[in-house]
């Protein structure tokens, strides 16, 4: 399972990587968005990935640390989520507008500011 992830973690950040490199902005958005997803695949998958317990211990038990889950990752990709999406939605927002003042999304062809 682990060998599963760390192969399509890579496969994600190769594509993100090809994607980002395109001319085109909407091609640009679209790695971003796989780069993000790549990001949250490696969180998860080196915050462990076996079930466990949630990590919640009755007040003066010993908890065993094998059988309960880590809660850090789960609160890390819990905030990368919303800064991708926010990135994401600027990322939009931005080829939105320069798409409606040049009428061109090729990033080649976006020169109205070098004028």
């Amino acid at each position: 399972m682990t060998f599963l992830l760390a192969l399509l973690v890579g496969a994600l950040y190769a594509g993100a990587i090809y994607m980002i490199t395109r001319r085109s902005l909407v091609k640009l958005i679209v790695g971003l968005a796989l780069l993000s997803h790549a990001a949250h695949l490696l969180i998860f998958s080196a915050g462990g990935t076996k079930r466990a317990a949630a990590p919640l211990v009755c007040e003066g038990a010993t908890p065993r640390l094998d059988a309960v889950a880590d809660p850090l990752p789960q609160a890390l990709i819990l905030t990368a989520i919303v800064i991708s999406f926010g990135v994401l939605s600027f990322s939009l927002a931005l080829l939105s507008r320069a798409f409606q003042i040049t009428g061109e999304e090729d990033v080649d062809q976006l020169r109205t500011t070098e004028e």
